[in-house]
């Protein structure tokens, strides 16, 4: 698998090396693709980090609903950011 396969822009892709001794071919080296995280996904995570630390020390009464609140702007932020890559 190369990176990017999905279509998707990706935040973190890395490819690990593995020595294999009983490989026949030469080089006896394996490359395994890893993906990483959607960069919307790793975008939202950054904004909900400071908007948890916010909703904690306001202390809200309706944390669940303060959660989905936090998860939904998140998301929209995220979004936003990925708008203003293309630009």
């Amino acid at each position: 698998m190369k990176p990017f396969s999905s279509g998707k822009i990706k935040a973190f892709p890395y490819s690990v090396m593995t020595y294999d001794p009983n490989h026949p071919d030469s080089p006896r080296y394996t490359t395994t693709w890893h993906e990483g995280m959607d960069l919307r996904d790793y975008f939202a995570a950054k904004v909900m980090q400071v908007t948890v630390e916010k909703m904690i020390e306001e202390r809200p009464r309706d944390v669940e609903k303060a959660i989905a609140t936090v998860v939904a702007s998140s998301y929209k932020i995220a979004d936003e950011m990925m708008k203003a890559r293309e630009q």
